[in-house]
Order: structure tokens, then sequence, then C-alpha cells
């Protein structure tokens, strides 16, 4: 069936009765998943070992199952597989990263990252085995070639990549969310529509066998949440 833009359908509400579930196993889910989800980390160094496509397929399907602003779905994930693909990506990388860690950044970011270990060196564009590149749509055009607006389409794309590395690291698959500055290059190399705008790029595989992370602290449940 096709999909029809959210302004040209009529309200038609349809029942909600999602499976129940006990106060236990509610609260037992909850506690595995925040188990399971401390334990993500975002990864630089990929091994190449192939990964079955339908496991990122599905947590894009998951990604596109989030909320979005007036329904919209202001999303296009672009799933890379080609390795020349892959390679021109890096390149094209590399090259705005050169500038951006040559000062472009300036200092006050640079310092921010440098406990992360990062630099204009991205092998992990080339060494994952999957890149999804993640675009917001502004607007969309209909049959007779009217532009409409989206809504509240940073909100809704970042909603979803956020579900995106959830489904991944669920599914035992790391991930890095990558935005190099700036991001144009990535709409040519992969012939985008003139209505999208990159908005990360998100390489996907196994961590490579000496893969290492940062010593990082993550803040204290009451330093992020309050309860009033």
């Amino acid at each position: 069936m096709a999909w029809i833009p959210i302004h040209d359908q009529p309200y038609d509400p349809v029942p909600y009765r999602p499976a129940k579930v006990s106060a236990a196993e509610s609260l037992q889910a909850a506690a595995d998943l925040r188990a399971k989800m401390d334990q993500r980390r975002t990864v630089r160094a990929f091994s190449t070992e192939p990964v079955p496509e339908q496991v990122v397929v599905d947590a894009i399907a998951v990604a596109a199952t989030a909320p979005s602003g007036a329904h919209q779905q202001p999303w296009t994930f672009v799933l890379v597989t080609d390795p020349e693909v892959r390679a021109r990506i890096r390149e094209a990388a590399e090259t705005e990263e050169q500038i951006s860690y040559a000062g472009r950044l300036g200092e006050e970011w640079l310092s921010a990252l440098r406990p992360l270990g990062t630099d204009q060196n991205k092998p992990h564009l080339t060494d994952a085995p999957f890149l999804i590149v993640v675009f917001e749509q502004r607007y969309y055009l209909d049959e007779d070639g009217e532009q409409h607006k989206h809504y509240y389409v940073d909100e809704s794309v970042g909603i979803a990549v956020g579900m995106l590395l959830t489904a991944l690291h669920l599914s035992g698959l790391a991930a890095l969310t990558h935005t190099p500055s700036p991001m144009k290059f990535l709409s040519e190399v992969l012939g985008r529509p003139k209505n999208e705008k990159a908005f990360a790029v998100i390489p996907v595989g196994y961590p490579a066998d000496d893969a290492t992370v940062p010593r990082l602290i993550r803040k204290d449940l009451d330093q992020v949440m309050v309860k009033i």
C-alpha cells in the first residue's frame, strides 16, 4: 500500500490494545533493559567480519517506528554496503576532518574531543561492513511538485537515531555516530535529493578484537533526573 502524506489523511482512530504485563514483569523487563544498555559503548575500531544484513535492516525498521512531528516520518536511512562507495565517503570525510582538526573546530571543541582520542583518520568508515547514512527530510514534494514543510524534523530524526542505536546494541552489534562537518558531500556521493540533509553517518559491525574505548564515567541517575 502506498504511503499517503499525513495531511491528506482523514482522522481515523483505531483501537489500541497492547498486551498487558504484570507489574513484576514490567519491573524485570525494565531492569534487564537498563543492565543491557549500560554496556553500550561507542566503538571506533571495527572488525571487517561480515554481519548478517537482515540484522541491520531490522534495526532500521525499529528506528522507523519512532514518533515524529505530525507523523511525517521525515527520515531516510541509506544502507551503504558497496566498498567503493564507503571508500569515497571515507576520503571525503577525512578531507573535511583534516581541515576541522587543523583549526576549523576551534580550540574549545578540540579540547573537549581530546579525552576521546579522536582525530582526522576515520578507518571505521571502510572497516565496518555497513554504513547507515541518516538523512533528514526538510520538506517533501507532492505529485504536483508542490513543496510541503515537515515539522520537528531534528527532534524526530534524533529520536529515530536513538532507537536505531538501541536496536543495534541489543542485536549484538557496535555502532558509532559520526558527524563530519560539513556533511554536504554525503548528499553528493549518495545522490540524495535536494530536500534531504545529512544527519549522521553510523558505521555498524562487530568490534575489532583489539578495540578499546575511553575510560569514561556516566553521570549518576540523580545528576540527570529530577523528580518533582
